[in-house]
This record gives C-alpha cells, sequence and structure tokens, in this order.
C-alpha cells in the first residue's frame, strides 16, 4: 500500500489570540495542541491536582486519526494503538458468527487513515507531551467556578480570582459549570435522561489469560469481538500492544439508578458478582474471560442520554467534547468527535481577519456551523444502534441478524448495527471537517452572515 500524501496545511493565524481552555482531557488537550501549532497562546486550566491515567480502551477512527496526523501526533499514537483487521459480529448464547467486517488496510486505503484502538490514559499521555512540548501553560487544582455574566472570556477560579483571554474553550465535560451556566442564561435546565442500559468496562491483563489458548489467540488477534443478546452486548478487542484485553459490557442498569439522574462516572466501581450473573447464560468463550477479570477491578457506567444544545457558542465561549455533544458507546465516537472540535477550531481561529470581538465571535460562530448538526447526527444515531444490538430473540432479532448477514455478503441492505454499516462508516469516517473549513471558508462565512453576522474575511 503507498503511503497516503498529507497535503493539507494548518492554517497560520495573523493575530495571535489569548484563549482560556477549561480542562485537560482529550478535546481540551487537543485543542490546545492544535490552537498553538497555529500560532495562538494557550492556557490551560485543569481542577485536578494531576492528571492521572484512567479509563480503558477507546477507538481511534480515520476521521480523528487524520487530524491526529496533521497534528504531528499519528506516529506516537500508532506506537501505542493497535490497528483492528476486522470486526465478528456473533450470537450471544452460542459465539456463531454472523457476519465479518473488514477493517485492516481496506479502511486506511479507502479513508486514507487507520482505524486503531489504544487505552484513553495512553492517548492522553501522548496529547499531554506534545502540550508541554509546546510550551502550553498547564494550571491544575485551577477549579472554574463561572463565566462572566456577559460571557466575555473572563472565567473566575474557585480561589475568587478572575482571568482574562480573547476565548474561552470549554472542555471540562458533561458536568461542567460553564455548560450549566449557558443553559441557564436562557431559563434551560441541563437535563439527562436514562436510557436503561449500563457499562461494565474491564481490563484483563495477559497473565491472567496465561492458561487459556482460545483467550490467548483473541488477545493476539487484533479482531474486533461484538456480542449481542437480549438487553445486552459486549465489545470487545486487544490492547496495549496486545498485552490486555478490552471489554465493554453493555447490561440494564439497576433499577436505582435508572432515574432522572445527572451522576455519570467513568470510575464507579461494579461488582464483578453482578456482572457474571447477568451474563450466566452467554457462551462459555464470554463467561472464561469474565472469569480472569481482577477482583476489584471492574467498573461500571451508568448510561445516561442528552437532549442537544440549542447552541454551543455564547459570546466569546465555546464548548467542545463532551460539554456540547456527550456520545454514547455504541457507534464508538466520542474520542473521535471532541478532536475533531479541535480541528474546525483549529482552522476557523487561524482565518479571522482580525482579533476583534465580533470577528472572534463570527469565527466561533462558523465552528458551530460547521460542527453541530453532525456531532448531533452522530450522537442520536448511538439510540438507533442500541435498540438493534439489544434486542429479544425472536423474529425482529431474526431479521436483523439476516440483514447483518446480507450487508456483509454483498448485499445492498443497511447493517443495523451502524458502526459496521458501510454507509454510516463513509459518514462518520470519510467527513474531513478541517478540509471542509478551509476549502469552503467563503461559503462558511456566508452561512455565518445569513445567522446575522458580519464583518468576517477571508485571509486566504
Amino acid at each position: 500500500m503507498e503511503p497516503y500524501k498529507n497535503n493539507f496545511i494548518i492554517p497560520q493565524t495573523s493575530y495571535s489570540l489569548n484563549i482560556l481552555i477549561i480542562g485537560a482531557g482529550i478535546a481540551g488537550l487537543t485543542s490546545a495542541i492544535g490552537l498553538s501549532l497555529s500560532g495562538h497562546h494557550v492556557r490551560i486550566y485543569e481542577q485536578a491536582s494531576q492528571i492521572t491515567e484512567v479509563g480503558a480502551g477507546i477507538q481511534i477512527a480515520p476521521n480523528a486519526a487524520r487530524i491526529l496526523r496533521r497534528f504531528g501526533l499519528l506516529d506516537r499514537v500508532m506506537e501505542k494503538a493497535n490497528v483492528l483487521k476486522r470486526n465478528s459480529l456473533r450470537r450471544w448464547e452460542d459465539g456463531r458468527e454472523l457476519a465479518v467486517v473488514e477493517f485492516g488496510e481496506k479502511i486506511e486505503e479507502k479513508y486514507h487513515a487507520p482505524l486503531a484502538v489504544i487505552h484513553r490514559a495512553d492517548l492522553q499521555s501522548i496529547l499531554l507531551q506534545a502540550v508541554e512540548n509546546l510550551g502550553v501553560q498547564i494550571h491544575l487544582s485551577s477549579k472554574i467556578i463561572s463565566a462572566d455574566p456577559s460571557f466575555a472570556a473572563r472565567l473566575q477560579l474557585e480561589s475568587k480570582e478572575w482571568i482574562s483571554g480573547d476565548i474561552v474553550i470549554c472542555a471540562g465535560g458533561i458536568k461542567s459549570s460553564i455548560r450549566r451556566q449557558t443553559l441557564s442564561a436562557h431559563g434551560i435546565e441541563d437535563q439527562s435522561y436514562p436510557t436503561g442500559d449500563a457499562a461494565y468496562r474491564v481490563l484483563i491483563p495477559e497473565h491472567r489469560m496465561v492458561n487459556d489458548p482460545q483467550a490467548l489467540e483473541l488477545l493476539a488477534s487484533n479482531i474486533g469481538m461484538r456480542w449481542m443478546g437480549p438487553g445486552g452486548h459486549i465489545m470487545a478487542y486487544p490492547i496495549k500492544n496486545n498485552t490486555v484485553y478490552n471489554m465493554v459490557l453493555l447490561h440494564p442498569s439497576k433499577p436505582s439508578t435508572s432515574t432522572h439522574s445527572q451522576t455519570e462516572s467513568w470510575t464507579t466501581k461494579g461488582d464483578k458478582r453482578e456482572m457474571m450473573d447477568f451474563y450466566k447464560d452467554w457462551n462459555p468463550l464470554v463467561q472464561n474471560l469474565l472469569s480472569y477479570v481482577p477482583d476489584g477491578e471492574v467498573i461500571e457506567w451508568t448510561l445516561n442520554s442528552h437532549p442537544p444544545l440549542e447552541r454551543w457558542v455564547e459570546g466569546r465561549c465555546v464548548l467542545v467534547g463532551d460539554a456540547c455533544h456527550p456520545m454514547l458507546p455504541y457507534v464508538a465516537q466520542g474520542a473521535a468527535q471532541a478532536i475533531e472540535d479541535a480541528g474546525v477550531l483549529t482552522c476557523a481561529l487561524s482565518l479571522i481577519s482580525s482579533s476583534s470581538p465580533s470577528d472572534i465571535e463570527s469565527a466561533l460562530k462558523i465552528y458551530e456551523l460547521i460542527r453541530k448538526d453532525r456531532g448531533e447526527k452522530i450522537q442520536s444515531s448511538a439510540a438507533v444502534t442500541r435498540k438493534a444490538l439489544h434486542l429479544p430473540d425472536g423474529p425482529e432479532q431474526e431479521k436483523r441478524d439476516e440483514a447483518i448477514w446480507a450487508s456483509s455478503n454483498g448485499g445492498n441492505g443497511r447493517n443495523p448495527d451502524l458502526w459496521a454499516d458501510s454507509k454510516w462508516q463513509d459518514f462518520m469516517w470519510s467527513v474531513d471537517v478541517m478540509k471542509d473549513c478551509v476549502d469552503n471558508w467563503e461559503k462558511w462565512i456566508a452561512k455565518a452572515q445569513g445567522h446575522h453576522l458580519d464583518g468576517l474575511k477571508a485571509t486566504l
């Protein structure tokens, strides 16, 4: 396969802006890298006293990988990542394979970027190192409690100190105080609704499988495994250069967590016995894998859905990542959509013709125009995929299985599992949001002006 020639050049700003970023997660760090590379001055404010290694496996889809390549990070990411060769879709009770979706070189040839999986902590470490190498200041133990009431680029710390800049990027996640403040300014309560699902996240180290040849084969395979059953499904694949097996296990949430709640955490401890009880009738391979999970290392995450926001931008404050489009895991686009946000902000804020407040606010509006509809379509696709994956056994499930087989064997129909559906893959993975922003800048200016914005000129 010939190497992909990347001819895209990150726009360089003529006006270095003073940018304040709230949060040192994937969205915040990637935004800091892109904006710093394009010539802006960036400061990050993180409420934690240290940036710790948390989480489990995540996917780096092609739409994110091409942005990481432009930011000079993809080679380092791929040193830590696993490239999936294919995805195997299977029945729950007997492990029978329904279909195979080929990935590997086929994906890279089609989308000019790989599909890989990586431990979240490894990705965050790479991003953090890049931020530090660029000289970006990271202020730890710096909790932001509010933005300026007029949504100028001013933030108040928990210490009551105010800090100022030209732009505020809120990458503080779903629990962000700035997210709540922007909604409250329009009389809207920040709400979430239970999906009825929760997810166990487990990591199985190689040494726990040493006496199980079938499990070791899976660990070495670089194949994604997707088992579908009544009320739940499992997604599993190797990470950390095939030394750890990552599993995400969707199941009905407990009644106590199926009420209206904002409690969402990636670090809540789960019960291994409860996990094994739900999957006790699933195929022996699944049960064996779960038996290898170290005691006390089950994480359970309650899955809530969040209605789309009316706006992502308020004044000179802009929301990115989970702060504006929290993603459920069914289509594996959470990290990728946060990285797309960073890519578009990098371009839009580097193409403005001045550092005036009106030009800055116009660029932020263009970011919203490019990102909001696409991000929310991918966000809403999760509910469709969830329903398809969790069907009870019966006629509807049988039709689903037939459709999955047909779509993976030359048929013209759609795959009910959208993550494996070729047309939905094209929508998720082929769109190049940075190139769209730069190549169609005049079009986006006109659309922004159609939203009662003016004073923005291209600098290309």
